[in-house]
């Protein structure tokens, strides 16, 4: 979504050093990188030659053995339900992480010999992770062992449970430890492993596979191994996990493979995303494969999912795939349709927006709200929550904010107006009576206030790195490649361009906004995904962008997609760029061959001046107003 250009709050990087050091990255025998990406990575922390060598070749992962305190345990309990042929639950959760996890799992044990079920709750009735009345259950059916995937570690009555009806449990999990844990035989946890270790960001479908792989090397079976990384990967990327350590490691290793996925499911949902031969980057599983196995999850069965990754029939396997079609669909026009309804809402109470947005209906669909709840986000910069009925005059909300609002301290705070609440930074999800949600309201938007007057109204558009049209071209965007894959902790960079022509602009259907840029003769089309501005632009604009790959009629070509967008000339015409520093406001001016940088008392200083150089304030000031006027990177 691009939001209108009032709402847009720019923020430019950091100065680049002038002491040569930028430069040295490229020193000899290092794999050379363009100056803008070098720039980039330098802003993002990796401002040695071996850290970027690092990121672009991550080492391989150590033995997970001396990870793991109770690895062996588990493995050794596992090598005699193999042998045995024990049945055996997978208890997983129902979304793509989880049901990715318990596809994993079922898959490889299947293969070594157990009888494994899964054993995933229903979002609607029985709501997150394992539960005691599962347990009752599976122990009717003759299960003994019971591994969690993705949830367990809360699940104190569940588990104790479970001990007094003799069911060990194996948890793989990666959600906060409690203070106290319950009862259990083994526990694969990323806090548990060294506080340095690689597998410290591992989501649950990297500690399924971590368990997987264990097993099979302890048995020296080694198929199988193959589909539990190709499902590694979805479940990696589709739970946001963080891209360092093992998890850049093994992504690297296994994204190229997945286009040729021995997975009868996972070529199905290619075929019908229309990704039949080409390679599956991150961006392709997170944005084609992840919503359609997320949608199942959200709105229907997961066990739907677990079947449809571990069967080896083609032909059900598009069969299921095309339910997970269906599913997706629905669940598109049930947020187009909550989000309507939303904005409606909003609308009605006025121009001035809370500074928290909290919303509430009884008929909207719990799997769904948390999507348009982060599509408010993306369009105010604001902090919202979208609540749905549960019955009992309850209500139940799923909570997302912009960057640097934390929803888990923000809903720890409120806890006494709360029946239960979870989450992280940036998302979470609370239950409440009805007759609380005002005062729950009220507490909200003074806890967001505070965070506003910190920090400013607006989406926040913070580029990394200048980019010149004239940079931009195949061997740059190889050169791009050359980082993937990007997410959490390591996205897609996000670059600008300063002084760009609009040559011609289209509101196309949707309210997507093409536009057609010029920068010294050189030309790019851009595309502003879900405008939300007027259709007319200034004649000369910055813009801030992601760059893709895009296909024209068969061939590709290079386009920008549009995250940002603010006018580049003054109201005189002249390039007038304001800079915000700390407590003061500047203007900033290009003049002949240099620039000239104007205070609120109308004070000037000139980057000709030497003599004003040599202050260390000026200085820096200087080559803030050079980077704001799109002079350096």
């Amino acid at each position: 979504m691009l939001p209108a250009l009032h709402e847009q709050r720019w923020q430019l990087p950091t100065p680049l050093p002038l002491d040569g050091s930028l430069e040295a990255l490229n020193g000899p025998g290092k794999a050379a990188l363009p100056a803008p990406l070098l720039a980039l990575l330098w802003r993002r922390g990796f401002c040695t030659a071996e850290t970027i060598d690092a990121l672009l070749d991550p080492p391989s992962a150590p033995a997970a053995k001396g990870h793991f305190p109770d690895l062996a345990k588990a493995v050794k309990r596992l090598q005699g339900a193999c042998a045995a042929g024990e049945s055996l639950a997978i208890c997983g959760d129902y979304d793509a992480d989880g049901m990715t996890s318990t596809a994993l799992l079922v898959g490889v044990l299947q293969r070594l010999g157990a009888q494994p079920v899964a054993a995933i709750p229903s979002r609607m009735e029985e709501g997150y992770g394992l539960n005691a009345a599962m347990v009752d259950r599976l122990a009717a059916e003759g299960i003994r062992l019971l591994i969690t995937v993705d949830n367990g570690v809360s699940a104190q009555e569940a588990l104790e449970r479970a001990e007094e009806l003799g069911v060990e449990v194996i948890l793989t999990d990666h959600h906060t430890l409690p203070a106290q844990m319950p009862p259990h035989l083994a526990l694969l946890h990323p806090v548990r492993t060294p506080v340095d270790s690689p597998y410290r960001g591992l989501a649950g479908v990297g500690l399924a596979y971590v368990l997987a792989a264990a097993l099979c090397q302890s048995l020296k079976r080694q198929d199988g191994l193959e589909v539990a990384r190709n499902l590694f990967c979805i479940g990696t990327i589709a739970d946001m996990a963080p891209l360092v350590g093992v998890n850049r490691r093994w992504l690297i290793d296994g994204l190229p493979h997945l286009v040729k996925s021995p997975l009868a499911g996972l070529q199905a949902l290619q075929q019908l995303a229309g990704l039949d031969d080409s390679p599956l980057d991150a961006q392709a599983v997170g944005f084609q494969i992840a919503p359609r196995i997320n949608a199942v999850g959200r709105l229907g069965d997961p066990q739907l999912v677990v079947e449809l990754l571990t069967t080896q029939d083609n032909n059900r396997a598009l069969e299921l795939a095309r339910e997970c079609e269906g599913l997706n669909r629905q669940r598109r026009e049930l947020c187009s349709a909550i989000e309507a309804e939303a904005l409606a809402l909003l609308d009605a109470d006025g121009p001035q927006r809370p500074p928290f947005l909290l919303l509430a209906q009884s008929h909207w669909h719990h799997g769904v709200i948390g999507i348009v709840a982060a599509r408010l986000v993306d369009r105010f910069g604001l902090p919202a929550a979208l609540l749905a009925g549960e019955g009992n005059g309850r209500l139940r909300a799923s909570v997302r904010s912009p960057k640097g609002f934390a929803v888990d301290q923000a809903l720890k705070q409120c806890a006494p107006l709360l029946e239960r609440f979870g989450g992280h930074p940036a998302a979470g999800g609370f239950t409440i009576k009805a007759e609380r949600v005002a005062e729950l309201h009220e507490q909200l938007n003074g806890l967001a206030q505070s965070w506003l007057e910190t920090t400013g109204r607006g989406n926040p558009v913070e580029p990394e790195a200048l980019l010149r049209f004239e940079q931009i071209d195949r061997d740059f965007y190889h050169q791009l490649q050359r980082l993937e894959p990007f997410g959490i902790g390591h996205p897609q960079p996000l670059f600008w361009s300063s002084g760009c022509r609009v040559v011609s602009q289209k509101l196309l259907r949707g309210g997507h906004l093409q536009l057609e840029l010029e920068q010294q003769a050189n030309q790019l089309r851009a595309m502003g995904w879900r405008w939300q501005g007027e259709a007319n632009l200034p004649a000369c604009v910055d813009v801030a962008y992601r760059l893709k790959l895009d296909s024209w009629q068969g061939q590709p070509r290079l386009q920008l997609e549009l995250v940002g967008v603010r006018p580049n000339t003054g109201a005189d015409g002249t390039r007038d760029v304001v800079l915000r520093r700390r407590e003061r406001t500047y203007w900033c001016r290009i003049e002949g061959d240099g620039w000239v940088v104007r205070n609120a008392a109308g004070g000037e200083i000139r980057s000709d001046n030497a003599a004003m150089e040599q202050h260390p304030y000026i200085r820096s000031l200087l080559q803030e107003a050079a980077m704001a006027l799109g002079l350096v990177a």
